[in-house]
């Protein structure tokens, strides 16, 4: 697999400068600005390579050692070319139960690849997933961090299909297409692509403790305020 990886000097160089500068004048402290500059290197590389490393050091007067530390303890964060879709899917205890790890072992069989492995057309990056943080769509898959929601083993497989070959392909909630992993990776460091207000936010699922609070009447009580079960901290026990 060809990583099409450059060098860090003319064009690219003077582009991660200007966009490291702008990353950088968000935080009181430089060195607050690590994260989103592993996003922007991993944007440009496709995973975080040494030289991602050394210029994070050299932008925030931190050693390689240190940006290291970092970027190996995040899993966004890859130290090996990655794909440009990275398959996650999640397999921590309800998605499992609902299926998820069925969902894992067809795609690991469908596409000849285990967790954080590549395909060998460099698509498909496929990862387990602790969680998803959409327990209300289980099982859930996620492609670049784009939700795909109650997923079986054959609608995953189509999704992974269509990735690989070329398609457009619309996750359940959120942006209208699926962008690249190095795109995703840029809107991670913090620069937008314009796709924030695209498709559905919350879903039916999400919001149904709100449409059932509203039905009911009911309110959260006001700050400080006494319930009828609660304890009262102005009052001293007897």
């Amino acid at each position: 697999m060809t990583t099409g990886y450059e060098p860090y000097e003319g064009a690219k160089l003077d582009r991660l400068v200007a966009d490291a500068a702008v990353a950088v004048a968000r935080y009181p402290e430089p060195r607050s600005a690590l994260l989103p500059l592993l996003h922007l290197v991993q944007s440009e590389d496709g995973y975080v390579s040494p030289d991602g490393i050394a210029f994070c050091a050299r932008t925030l007067g931190m050693s390689t050692a240190e940006v290291s530390a970092v970027a190996t303890f995040y899993t966004q964060y890859k130290r090996h070319p990655n794909g440009t879709y990275t398959v996650g899917v999640c397999t921590n205890t309800l998605c499992a139960v609902m299926g998820g790890d069925a969902i894992y072992e067809e795609l690991s069989d469908h596409l000849g690849v285990g967790h954080d492995e590549t395909t060998t057309d460099g698509a498909v990056t496929l990862e387990r997933i602790e969680c998803n943080a959409a327990c209300d769509y289980a099982p859930v898959m996620m492609v670049n961090w784009e939700f795909f929601d109650n997923q079986t083993p054959d609608s995953a497989k189509q999704v992974v299909d269509r990735l690989r070959s070329g398609e457009p392909v619309a996750p359940t909630r959120g942006a209208s297409s699926v962008c690249s992993f190095k795109a995703m990776s840029r809107v991670l460091a913090g620069f937008s692509d314009g796709r924030a207000d695209e498709g559905v936010g919350a879903g039916g699922p999400t919001l149904a403790g709100t449409v059932l609070a509203r039905e009911k009447g009911w309110t959260a009580p006001a700050r400080g305020a006494r319930t009828t079960t609660g304890h009262d901290p102005s009052t001293k026990d007897a």
